[in-house]
Order: structure tokens, then C-alpha cells, then sequence
């Protein structure tokens, strides 16, 4: 699974189990079930599911009745949370290394990497302000500002 995929699917994985109700085992909702909601397959779901379950934001059961559940309310759980639950990022790319004698070979790589650390700064500060039950709400305040990004497909 890319990098650029963990988010989006752990957004929409404990969105699903908000709007299903999944707040204990008895509701858990299976990686079949998240998967086919996503959509992707259950493998990506279970590894993403791993990383959030040990970040404290759900818990999971393994085996055939087993799933996830949620163990904060969704409006209790923000996305920067999230991103940092995937060790995502802003996912703007990574520096190459650069030429070696070269001045600005030399010097660009290191100012890139601080370029991209604003970057991740700044997303985790607007993400900060947007919680799970923010995607499921009609139009949060929180969401009101922005259209979806033009490289992003919407569903109609």
C-alpha cells in the first residue's frame, strides 16, 4: 500500500465505523465490510486498521467474528490525528540527494526538506481543526471554505 493511500482509507475506515455505530466488539465492523466501503481490498484495511488500533483510536478482534470498534467518539478524533496514527505526511515527495560538487545540488536537498516540513506543519494544523464527525456531517463549518481537490475524484 502507498504511502498517499494509508490516510484516506484510515479517514474513511473510522468514518465507517462512526456512522455504523461500531463503539464496542459486539459492533465491530469486519475488514471485508470496511473494505468493500472503501473500496480496496481487506488486506489494505487490516494493515491500516493495525496502525490506528495502535494509536489508541480503535481496537480490533481478529478472526471470523471479528473487526474493528471505535474508542473515542468521532468528534473526539482528528484527522492530524489520523495522519499521524498512518505515519503519513503531507506525502509532497521526498529530496533526492543531489550532485555532489555541485553549489546548488548541494545545497537545494536540505531546503526542500525544510520546504516539505512546513508543508507537513501547516497540513497537520488544518487537519487539526477537522474531526471524523466533520466527514460525515452535511457541511461542517470546518470543511465549508474548500471544494474537493481538482485531482481528486467525487463521487456524485
Amino acid at each position: 500500500m502507498s504511502d498517499s493511500q494509508r490516510f484516506p482509507v484510515a479517514a474513511h475506515a473510522l468514518a465507517y465505523l462512526a456512522h455504523k455505530g461500531a463503539y464496542g466488539p459486539e459492533a465491530a465492523a469486519p475488514s471485508a465490510v470496511l473494505a468493500a466501503s472503501v473500496p480496496t481490498n481487506p488486506v489494505v484495511v487490516r494493515r491500516v486498521t493495525a496502525l490506528l488500533a495502535k494509536a489508541g483510536l480503535i481496537a480490533t478482534r481478529p478472526g471470523a467474528s471479528g473487526g474493528a470498534w471505535l474508542l473515542r467518539r468521532p468528534e473526539d478524533i482528528s484527522l492530524d490525528e489520523v495522519l499521524r496514527a498512518v505515519n503519513g505526511c503531507a506525502h509532497l515527495g521526498s529530496t533526492p540527494a543531489g550532485a555532489k560538487g555541485c553549489p546548488v545540488g548541494e545545497h537545494i536537498p536540505r531546503q526542500v526538506a525544510k520546504a516539505l516540513t512546513a508543508a507537513d506543519v501547516a497540513a497537520g494544523e488544518a487537519l487539526s481543526k477537522i474531526t471524523i464527525a466533520d466527514l460525515l456531517a452535511e457541511d461542517p463549518e470546518s470543511l465549508r471554505p474548500f471544494a474537493p481537490h481538482s485531482s481528486c475524484p467525487v463521487a456524485a
